[in-house]
């Protein structure tokens, strides 16, 4: 049986956890707190990768159980884990099948994007055998790259986030190239997420196909916003990359919804604030974000 429509279950969990955050899970060895990783340093693995792995897992799980009620999806970097071989592909789909048990919707970042048999094979392997609810994809290929993707969006529930507009500071080199109609390809690529969302659309208006717009580009957001009604947006940028919440009031709805804002070092390595435990810390600076985003939408 088909999950619910993923825009409703999306905007669902941001009028119930009055949240828009989502936590980009993206460990990074050298930024784990230091207690532990001198405590996984001083047992004993066969190798380095294995250490590497149980100190991801000793990381992110006691995160995912404490910010609940802060973060209404997790955003899972597979770079990180797919770095690591078989051992971290593995913990890639336990932390994909817990962070689903404890309520998250989950997001499988994987900017995948490829000719219609290849794009198949990946589409099945993070959606329906991993079980993520949704997936980032790369464009590139056109309509028939995204075609797995999109019809495990019409058919199953799944949801579907596009590559619009990226947060880094040379997606211009490409993306706001001029066409010879006068528009930018990034507007371009907008323009037809709306069309690659047909047969999608949830109760609440919005479509299961969405669109990655980092938040680091405020102006171009606002009006990718406009040009891409109905359209939910991903919002990565926040916090370490520099967009706050002041830069995205334009990124939500006249209703403050529609967008979900994605956050990763900033909440996972806030103990370097020096505020006691790394959870503790985490749940602080995500509480933080949840509130100013929340505000920012029209909705303190």
């Amino acid at each position: 049986m088909a999950a619910a429509n993923f825009a409703d279950r999306l905007l669902g969990a941001v009028e119930t956890k009055r949240s828009h955050v989502v936590l980009g899970l993206d460990p990074d060895f050298e930024l784990l707190p230091p207690i532990l990783r001198e405590k996984h340093e001083a047992l004993s693995y066969d190798n380095e990768t294995d250490m590497v792995v149980a100190s991801f897992r000793d990381f992110l799980l006691p995160l995912l159980h404490a910010l609940e009620n802060e973060v209404v999806a997790v955003k899972v970097q597979i770079a990180y884990f797919e770095a690591l071989g078989c051992a971290g592909y593995e913990l890639y789909q336990n932390i994909v099948h817990l962070a689903r048990e404890l309520g998250y919707l989950v997001i499988a970042d994987i900017k995948r994007g490829d000719i219609g048999s290849t794009a198949e094979a990946y589409a099945r392997a993070h959606l329906d055998v991993v079980g993520a609810d949704a997936v980032t994809v790369n464009p590139w290929f056109g309509t028939d790259g995204l075609e797995p993707f999109l019809r495990r969006a019409r058919d199953d529930g799944k949801g579907v986030f596009v590559l619009v507009k990226t947060s880094n500071p040379s997606s211009r080199e490409i993306q706001d190239l001029r066409l010879d109609s006068g528009e930018t390809v990034y507007e371009r690529v907008a323009d037809m997420v709306g069309s690659w969302g047909a047969g999608t659309l949830g109760e609440r208006g919005y479509r299961s196909v969405g669109a990655v717009v980092g938040g680091t580009h405020p102006q171009q957001a606002v009006e990718l916003r406009h040009r891409m009604a109905g359209v939910p947006l991903l919002i990565p940028g926040y916090g370490a990359q520099g967009a706050q919440a002041a830069d995205l009031v334009g990124v939500f709805d006249a209703k403050g919804t529609g967008a979900v804002v994605n956050s990763a070092r900033a909440i996972l390595y806030a103990y370097r604030k020096g505020e006691g435990s790394w959870v503790d810390a985490a749940r602080t600076e995500a509480a933080a974000m949840r509130a100013a985003l929340w505000e920012a939408a029209g909705r303190g």
